[in-house]
C-alpha cells in the first residue's frame, strides 16, 4: 500500500485481518498526517448511485462496530443529519435523491421546518422549502483519530506502516508489478495499492498507469466555542449554499463546494505537503454570509481554524477503486470527490477481499479505473470536467 491516509490504512488493516501475509504500508512523510486528517469527517448516506449508497451503509457499521470486532475505537458521534433546501429547485432535487436512496435502503423522513430546529438547536427554521432527517449519518471529531484506530488495529495483527520513506519506483515486467522501490531499498511484492491520493498519479506513472485525477483545494472553518452547541447535535446540510455545518469543538464546523474552486497541479513539486496549500478565508467568509440566515451563530462568529486539504476529482465524481487491466497486481483506490474519507472503510474491506477472494463482494465496475481509457481525456478535458464536477455537487439538473 502506497499512501497512509484513509484508503491506506483501510485497505491494510482489512488485508492483515484476512490474513493476507506481509502486508506494509508506506508513506513518504509521517503516516496519517497530509489530506484525511484535514477531511470535514462527514459520514453521508444520500449517495448518488446504488453502488455508492451500498458503500455507505457498509462504511458506517465498519465504524460503528469497530471496537466490538477489534477491541480499539474510532470515536464518531452518530447524531444523524439535516438535508435542507431553501429553494424549490433545490427541494426538487433533494425530494429526487430522497427517493433513490430510500429505495437503496437509506433510513429518511421528512421533517418540517419547526421539527428541524427542535432537532438542531443551531438552526433557524425560517426560509427553509424542505427538510429530510438521515438519522444514519455520523461525524467524526478528528478525522485522524479513524486512521489511529486502524494502525493500532493492524499492526496488533501484524501491518507494518512505514512513514519517511519516499517510493522511488514501481518495477513491472512482462505486464505484472513484481517490486517497489524506496529510497530506503526495495520491497518485492506481487500486489502495489496506489493510495497516494492527491500523489496517485504520480504513482500510477511510475508503473506507466493513467490515473485521471485533479487535485482540488477544499477548505473549512472551525469557529471558537458558540454557547449552547453541543457535540450531540446533528449535521446540516444546506444544498442551496453548496455548504454544511456540523458541532466542533464547542463551535461549529463549516464549508462549501465553491463555483471557482482551485485545482492544484498533478505533477506536486518535491518536498510538497498539504501543509503549503493556500488558503483564502475571505472564501470562508462568503460561505458564512449564505449559511447565516440558517445558522445564526455565524452572524458574530470568530475563527478558531482555518483548514482544509485537496480532494482528489474525477470527470466523472466518481470514485476509482479495483484493478488495472494493464499492469498485472497493480491496485488503485483514489478519487475521492468529497466523498472518500467516509466511504474509505468499505473501499478497503471490498477491495482487500477482492485481491484475497479474486472478486468483491459486490458489484463495482462503476468505479472501475480504466473507465476513462477509451474517454480521450486531454489534460485540458480532465481539468474541465473534474472543476465542473466539484463545483456543481449540489446544482440540481434542471
Amino acid at each position: 500500500m502506497i499512501g497512509a491516509g484513509a484508503f491506506g490504512f483501510s485497505v491494510a488493516y482489512q488485508l492483515v485481518r484476512l490474513g493476507a501475509g506481509s502486508v506494509v504500508l508506506l508513506d513518504q512523510y509521517e503516516p496519517g498526517t497530509q489530506v484525511s486528517p484535514k477531511a470535514a469527517g462527514l459520514f453521508k448516506m444520500i449517495q448518488a448511485s446504488a453502488t455508492k449508497t451500498r458503500l455507505a451503509l457498509l462504511s458506517r457499521q465498519i465504524v460503528t462496530t469497530f471496537a466490538q470486532e477489534t477491541g480499539v475505537p474510532i470515536p464518531h458521534e452518530a447524531v444523524g443529519s439535516l438535508f435542507i433546501a431553501r429553494t424549490p429547485a433545490h427541494a426538487g432535487m433533494v425530494d429526487a435523491e430522497v427517493e433513490d436512496s430510500v429505495g437503496w435502503g437509506v433510513e429518511i423522513e421528512r421533517v418540517d421546518a419547526r421539527e428541524a430546529s427542535r432537532l438542531c438547536g443551531y438552526l433557524d427554521p425560517e426560509g427553509i422549502v424542505s427538510v429530510h432527517h438521515v438519522p444514519g449519518d455520523l461525524y467524526i471529531e478528528e478525522p485522524r483519530s479513524m486512521l489511529i484506530a486502524y494502525w493500532q488495529a493492524g499492526e496488533a495483527l501484524g501491518l507494518r506502516v512505514i512513514g519517511h520513506t519516499p517510493v522511488t519506483g514501481i518495477s513491472v515486467e512482462a505486464g505484472e508489478v513484481w517490486a517497489v522501490q524506496t529510497a530506503a531499498g526495495t520491497i518485492e511484492t506481487p500486489v502495489v495499492v496506489d493510495a497516494a491520493g492527491v500523489w496517485s498519479r504520480m504513482i500510477g506513472a511510475m508503473a506507466g498507469v493513467e490515473v485521471p485525477v485533479v487535485p482540488m483545494r477544499h477548505q473549512l472553518r472551525i469557529t471558537s466555542p458558540i454557547e449552547g452547541v453541543t457535540a450531540d447535535m446533528p449535521i446540516v446540510r444546506i444544498t442551496d449554499a453548496s455548504g454544511y455545518a456540523r458541532p466542533a469543538r464547542n463551535g461549529l464546523m463549516f464549508g462549501g463546494f465553491e463555483s471557482n474552486p482551485l485545482a492544484y497541479p498533478s505533477q506536486l513539486p518535491a518536498g510538497f505537503t498539504t501543509d503549503m496549500i493556500s488558503f483564502d478565508p475571505t472564501l470562508n467568509d462568503q460561505f458564512a454570509e449564505v449559511l447565516k440566515p440558517s445558522i445564526p451563530a455565524l452572524r458574530e462568529h470568530t475563527s478558531q481554524e482555518e483548514r482544509g486539504g485537496l480532494f482528489t476529482m474525477t470527470a466523472d465524481g466518481k470514485l476509482m477503486a479495483g484493478p488495472v487491466g494493464a499492469v498485472r497486481g497493480f491496485w488503485v483506490t483514489t478519487g475521492c470527490n468529497g466523498s472518500g474519507f467516509s466511504l474509505s472503510s468499505a473501499i478497503g474491506r471490498c477491495v482487500a477481499e477482492w485481491i484475497v477472494g479474486g472478486e468483491p463482494p459486490f458489484d463495482l465496475s462503476l468505479l472501475a479505473p480504466d473507465r476513462f481509457a477509451s474517454q480521450g481525456l486531454t489534460p485540458e478535458l480532465l481539468h474541465e470536467k473534474a472543476v465542473w464536477q466539484y463545483a456543481n455537487y449540489y446544482t440540481p439538473s434542471a
